[in-house]
């Protein structure tokens, strides 16, 4: 192997070394702080790999394996998310310390899965960093062993995860069976001839079955708001960001390689996924009294807007495809750490504070959450001045643009729909204080809470620096025109 593939590998090795020691750590001495502290800094090695990383890139290390700035971008985001559940996680389980070291390896091992899986260029790569980031997650959902809730979501999210991943082997098989190759370069060299190959094309269907189960899309969601409730709540806010961005991210670049773009039954069935998400999905929420249930239906419709932004993107050009998809997963991870940060914050493993009356009075007892919960529902409403907006415009402007009106007008219902739900929520921390504790915050949260909505705000508000930073994430193969672009200033050009 050569220096320069070896240091595009980095990001992975390191990762990989912090996992293997943080489990010899455990081994030799239990220790709750020691191996958090160990968790951090294997993340930050990670980070500080990148730029060498970047150095070399694009390089494709293997056959299974492309690194490229696609990938690396995500590997930051999803670097710094895992970096800030570590955070919630050593503050969640505080009570418990000297029982609860291995949920750093497992949120290791998940963030090397989800590293795998956005760099894949291959169909086993695919598998397989899918199923990493899988089994890992089983563990995390259900980790609170004493209580019932945990076990249950995590025995539900394995048994429908076999399922899944039944439907992508199945896929995989029909797709070599028909083209006999199963690299993403190899398949998209048979992009023209998708809709004369039936057996090819059913496998390409069973593929987005497994993704739209990770992705819960309508009708794969039903696991969703059980597993999300079960789960404890850091673990949730994995699941939600870095789980679904991981596989969203992967969806583009199989799909975009494989010029899944030239079938229109291919782009229906998209279309189709994305509206009955975002009604479904808001529908849902508005009928929800736990918070976590309704933040859980609130990523259904999420997912359906970033559908949405694929296949009007896609129709327009490859490059707003990607800048699109880059910077809407950016702002929804970033929103979704915050929301879930603040109810973990108020809960530990003995008690989740879920339900939405839990929330009453939450501006008299702690007015700084309740400030950070609100400003993580506003920015998911889409609301001015937070980076949920900006990343709605996106989407709205490039529905627009490729005149793809049902499903500019979903985005529309959903998000007003979406408005009430997020602001009942608000209107719940305003009431007046009843009986109830005044919250202590643990600096850890307070810390990973107050990072994220600085985030939130800044790019809210000054947007340019993540609109250029999505807008520099190329999607391989590269188109022959110049890449069109949003700006802050201004629509589509």
């Amino acid at each position: 192997m050569t220096t320069d593939a070896l240091t595009a590998l980095l990001p992975f090795i390191v990762l990989s070394a912090a996992a293997v020691a943080v489990m010899l750590a455990i081994a030799i001495r239990r220790s709750f702080r020691l191996v958090f502290w160990l968790t951090v800094g294997g993340l930050l090695a990670g980070l500080s790999t990148l730029p060498h990383a970047s150095s070399v890139a694009p390089l494709q290390v293997t056959d299974l394996l492309r690194v490229d700035a696609y990938g690396l971008f995500f590997h930051a985001l999803f670097l710094l998310a895992a970096l800030v559940v570590a955070l919630l996680c050593l503050a969640y389980f505080r009570r418990r310390e000297n029982e609860n070291e291995e949920i750093f390896v497992l949120l290791l091992t998940s963030t090397l899965g989800a590293l795998l899986l956005v760099s894949s260029a291959h169909l086993a790569m695919f598998f397989l960093g899918l199923e990493v980031l899988t089994i890992s997650l089983f563990p995390m959902i259900a980790y609170s062993v004493r209580a019932s809730r945990p076990l249950e979501a995590g025995i539900k999210y394995l048994m429908l995860s076999g399922l899944a991943s039944s439907f992508l082997m199945f896929g995989m098989a029909m797709v070599y069976g028909d083209l006999g190759v199963l690299s993403f370069e190899q398949i998209g060299a048979h992009g023209a001839e998708l809709e004369q190959k039936p057996l090819a094309l059913a496998g390409l269907f069973l593929i987005l079955a497994a993704i739209g189960f990770k992705l819960s899309l309508v009708p794969f969601h039903l696991w969703t708001p059980d597993v999300y409730q079960g789960a404890p709540t850091p673990v949730t806010a994995f699941l939600a960001t870095v789980s679904k961005a991981s596989v969203f991210a992967l969806l583009l670049r199989f799909f975009t390689a494989a010029h899944a773009e030239r079938s229109e039954t291919f782009l229906c069935v998209l279309g189709l996924l994305a509206v009955v998400s975002i009604l479904a999905g808001n529908l849902l929420a508005l009928l929800q009294v736990s918070l976590k249930r309704l933040l859980a239906y609130s990523s259904i419709a999420h997912m359906g807007y970033l559908l949405t932004g694929f296949v009007a993107a896609g129709l327009l050009r490859r490059d707003l495809q990607t800048e699109t998809i880059a910077f809407y997963l950016a702002a929804y991870t970033v929103t979704s750490l915050t929301a879930f940060g603040a109810i973990s914050a108020l809960s530990d493993d003995d008690r989740e504070s879920d339900r939405l009356s839990d929330y009453a009075g939450l501006f008299w007892r702690s007015p700084w959450l309740a400030a950070v919960l609100t400003l993580s529902l506003l920015s998911l409403a889409g609301i001015p001045l937070t980076v949920g907006f900006v990343g709605k415009f996106y989407v709205f402007a490039v529905g627009v643009q490729a005149e793809t009106w049902p499903l500019v007008a979903t985005v529309v219902i959903g998000s007003g729909i979406g408005i009430y739900y997020y602001l009942r929520v608000v209107l719940t921390m305003i009431q007046p204080a009843g009986v109830g504790q005044r919250v202590t915050l643990h600096p850890a949260a307070g810390t990973a809470l107050a990072a994220a909505a600085l985030v939130i705000l800044a790019a809210g508000l000054f947007p340019q620096p993540l609109i250029d930073a999505a807008a520099n994430v190329p999607q391989p193969p590269p188109t022959a025109d110049s890449p069109q672009r949003l700006t802050a200033t201004g629509g589509l050009p």
